[in-house]
């Protein structure tokens, strides 16, 4: 038997997402603003069909797990005073959520844990490994912004090929018909949980 290593980053990563779990569910959006930087799961209990699946499962799976970095951290600096990086996100998130024709921002709700920022990256890759959540292994594109002028030349993310209705993303080009994307999560919600 292999000694128990509380510092390994696997047990680590636990610790984090055992903190993020125990954590209250809140609707999106969000009402109270906050500081910090950190991780967080997003739950979806509506009607859109293809999804019903996940209310077979237990404990219910987060439909989309992500982060949010501090200021600067992409590219190597400092953040000098704190800021709302984690409050900002989840709401950029229930902008996009509104946004679809077919998906309803009041079926939607998250768990939200501020870390310590060098625990944020292992603590997302860890979530995205145990709960294989849809709109992170399956359909691409939620958390995408609009890509600028300069890079129209994208194609249209997977998930506003499922839930259309953001603005930016209308003005790219499908690479994929919604009945193939759908295809995908009937087929993935049919075999991978």
């Amino acid at each position: 038997m292999e000694a128990f290593d509380p510092l390994d980053y696997e047990n680590l990563a636990r610790s984090v997402v055992a903190a993020l779990l125990s954590s209250s569910e809140v609707p999106l959006p969000l009402d109270e603003t906050f500081e910090g930087a950190g991780v967080y799961a997003i739950y979806y209990r509506g009607g859109f069909s293809a999804y019903s699946p996940l209310a077979e499962i237990d404990p219910f799976p987060p439909i989309y797990v992500g982060k949010a970095v501090p200021s600067g951290a992409r590219k190597g600096t400092r953040q000098r005073q704190p800021r709302s990086e984690l409050y900002q996100r989840l709401n950029q998130h229930a902008r996009s959520i509104d946004q679809a024709e077919n998906l309803e921002v009041a079926d939607f709700t998250c768990r939200y844990l501020v870390v310590v920022p060098i625990w944020i990256t292992l603590a997302e890759r860890f979530l995205i490994e145990h709960y294989r959540p849809i709109w992170n292994v399956v359909i691409d594109g939620f958390g995408n912004h609009d890509p600028g002028a300069g890079r129209r030349a994208m194609k249209r993310p997977q998930w506003d090929i499922l839930h259309p209705g953001r603005p930016w993303a209308a003005k790219l080009d499908p690479d994929e018909s919604f009945e193939e994307v759908l295809r995908k999560v009937q087929d993935f919600l049919g075999q991978a949980h």
